[in-house]
């Protein structure tokens, strides 16, 4: 018997949401999940007997064929958790203010930009949630694989408790702190030419708080597909730049965020 190999296209509200009850106090989860909703977002699904209904699959078509600018988000069955809803989310919004009516290829500081939001956001919920309840399913993921990344640099399981105490106590600032950072290294390394230059820029944001959590973030997959597809993957977007600074210098990057990128 022929499988189907094909991907259904489905709406956010033909899929099942998961461990969406450990977000339920946090207001902007609701704001995100809502927007993809009313823009009537699709995800592309595979089928039960589908050869690509398996995670190495997706995850190898989410990483190679990711886009800053089309909906490209494919999932193993009609089934999604609440994190990745928002991640996705932020994907959408960022798309909304910075691709919206342009038919140009975007610049790499877009396509960062709106990476370094959505990916930040995902240490925002874990400074929302840590501690508030067991079974949280987004922590217990993310938290071992950042604890294992940061492992990797040398952090002690002290100094990584730490650091995550310092999330929870101000998940705002974690939030623009981390998107500050994966801004800056993934602009820096996408005008890299070899490893010496490549390793310059790590050695630059060493001291950086967030530093040992870097390559939890896929950062080759950031740069190469800006390398490959970038309008200017060397030169400056004047008018992402300008949204750049003024979130560095809003008293809340996520207030500013909300206030312009997000419905009422």
């Amino acid at each position: 018997m022929v499988r189907s190999m094909t991907l259904r296209t489905l709406r956010l509200t033909d899929l099942t949401i998961r461990d969406e009850r450990s977000f339920q106090h946090i207001a902007l989860y609701d704001v995100l999940r809502r927007m993809l909703v009313a823009d009537d977002v699709r995800f592309r699904v595979a089928s039960d007997d589908s050869p690509h209904a398996s995670w190495s699959r997706v995850l190898f078509l989410n990483l190679t064929f990711w886009s800053a600018t089309n909906p490209t988000d494919v999932l193993v069955d009609a089934s999604i958790d609440a994190d990745v809803v928002a991640h996705v989310a932020w994907h959408h919004a960022a798309r909304k203010a910075l691709f919206s009516g342009s038919s140009s290829a975007a610049s790499a500081d877009a396509m960062f930009l709106g990476e370094s939001i959505a990916s930040a956001f995902d240490l925002y919920l874990v400074g929302r949630t840590l501690g508030r309840e067991d079974g949280c399913g987004f922590l217990e993921t993310q938290v071992p694989t950042m604890a294992e990344v940061a492992e990797e640099r040398g952090v002690s399981a002290e100094d990584f408790e730490a650091l995550l105490a310092g999330v929870v106590a101000d998940p705002e600032r974690a939030f623009e702190d981390l998107r500050e950072l994966l801004f800056d290294v993934a602009s820096a390394l996408a005008r890299c030419v070899d490893v010496d230059g490549a390793t310059a820029v790590f050695d630059r944001f060493a001291d950086h708080r967030f530093a040992p959590l870097l390559h939890h973030f896929q950062l080759s997959n950031w740069v190469l597909y800006a390398k490959a597809y970038a309008a200017s993957p060397i030169e400056d977007d004047v008018a992402v730049r300008a949204i750049d600074r003024a979130l560095r210098e809003a008293p809340v990057a996520l207030d500013w965020l909300t206030e312009r990128w997000l419905p009422a």
